[in-house]
């Protein structure tokens, strides 16, 4: 056995371990596969227990345990340096799995890739470490769009840890499936707005997370950063060596109101356009702290018209791309079913889903997929996360969302 510390915010709450959970002794605190159900609870066990621990050779924690290392170094403040130069002796099972391009995506690692990019004010790692991102974000939206969209909508909109990493990751794709699959931009400035989606909030990444948390509300100098994180964000991309006009011009002018046709707007504010409606469709669907997140129907008006109350042109880009019922979203059926949207449909209002909520209003004991374009099936109104008190298995429902309707699982 060989022990590897791990912090507890490598811990998501409601979510099977990928391991077991051991004390400095080596006992057994939480089996593999075991749910923490709350916070509470989790934060009980490290009062009582101290430092938790992993074990490196138990099968499969190989790489979670490179993931908890790293979360460990980002909490203690190490160095960016050491950061990057962190290793486990089994590294080469790593590299392996970053080699197959098939590899299901590890949504805990994006997530801790994208915090460790946006804390990075190092010019010779930044770079890299935002093109390997972009990289992976967009293969896995290229492969599986649904997939991509079902597990960041559910991080988004369960999660209050690491919000600045999976919103930026969030409306990065959502941009990126509304740039290709409904505008039909070429390749170029996909990419370009790709990247400036994730580093929009670079000049107020550590505030995001707080704010995410705090209960109160935002006081005056919390608000003046976040009215100057656009122009700040341009500056700390200029000191990372940015030299991209069209990328500088979309991250400077993201919070910007221009509405009208986007022909007649430069490439920057084209690109700045959809960033900003896509930021606030995101961030209208994630809780806080100090309040619960807006419903589907409230995030998708917001974004649908303009400033002058016309059908914004990216807005209706986005709604086009995501659908009425977009992946992650909370339904419920003509059943009297509730059930999770896991994959878009022929058209904005029927997706498949997946059941959850039985007629009866309990848990489902299968999940069964429905396909909302049959009648029985249809879709009557969309229904909030906060109303949900059901466990949901992400890597469960990724893997029904590849299944065929009326598959169960």
């Amino acid at each position: 056995m060989k022990l590897i510390t791990i912090t507890p915010d490598a811990i998501v709450i409601g979510q099977a371990l990928p391991y077991s959970l051991r004390d400095q002794s080596g006992a057994l605190l939480a089996s593999k596969g075991f749910v923490v159900e709350k916070q509470e609870d989790l934060d009980l066990m490290v009062a009582q227990r101290g430092q938790l621990y992993i074990d490196s050779n138990e099968p499969g924690s190989t790489h979670r345990s490179y993931v908890g290392r790293l979360h460990s170094m980002l909490r203690e403040d190490r160095s960016l340096g050491q950061i990057a130069e962190a290793q486990i002796k089994s590294s080469d099972a790593i590299g392996r799995r970053e080699a197959d391009l098939t590899a299901e995506p590890d949504w805990l690692e994006l997530q801790m890739q994208t915090q460790v990019m946006l804390r990075d004010n190092n010019p010779a790692t930044f770079m890299p470490r935002l093109d390997k991102l972009q990289a992976t974000l967009n293969r896995h939206t290229l492969n599986n769009p649904d997939g991509t969209l079902l597990a960041l909508v559910y991080l988004s909109s369960t999660e209050l840890k690491r919000y600045s990493a999976t919103h930026a990751m969030l409306v990065s794709v959502m941009c990126s499936v509304a740039a290709r699959e409904v505008l039909k931009w070429r390749p170029e400035p996909q990419a370009t707005l790709s990247k400036a989606a994730l580093t929009m909030n670079l000049g107020m990444t550590e505030l995001q997370d707080q704010l995410a948390l705090q209960k109160s509300g935002i006081n005056p100098a919390q608000r003046l950063q976040v009215e100057q994180h656009a122009a700040h964000s341009v500056q700390l991309l200029t000191q990372l060596g940015v030299t991209d006009p069209t990328w500088l011009e979309a991250v400077g002018a993201h919070h910007t109101k221009t509405p009208g046709a986007l022909s007649s707007h430069t490439e920057g504010q084209r690109l700045a356009r959809l960033i900003q409606r896509a930021d606030m469709f995101a961030a209208l669907l994630a809780p806080r702290a100090s309040r619960l997140a807006e419903s589907a129907a409230s995030a998708m008006k917001a974004c649908y018209f303009d400033e002058n109350s016309q059908i914004d042109e990216t807005g209706a880009a986005l709604i086009k791309a995501m659908g009425i019922y977009f992946p992650g979203a909370l339904v419920r059926l003509a059943t009297e079913e509730v059930a999770i949207v896991i994959r878009r449909g022929a058209n904005t209002t029927t997706p498949r889903v997946a059941v959850l909520l039985n007629r009866s209003g309990m848990p489902s004991v299968e999940l069964i997929v429905r396909d909302t374009s049959q009648r029985e099936f249809r879709i009557t109104s969309g229904v909030p996360h906060h109303d949900i008190k059901v466990k949901i298995n992400l890597d469960r429902l990724l893997l029904l969302a590849k299944l065929p309707t009326g598959d169960r699982y």
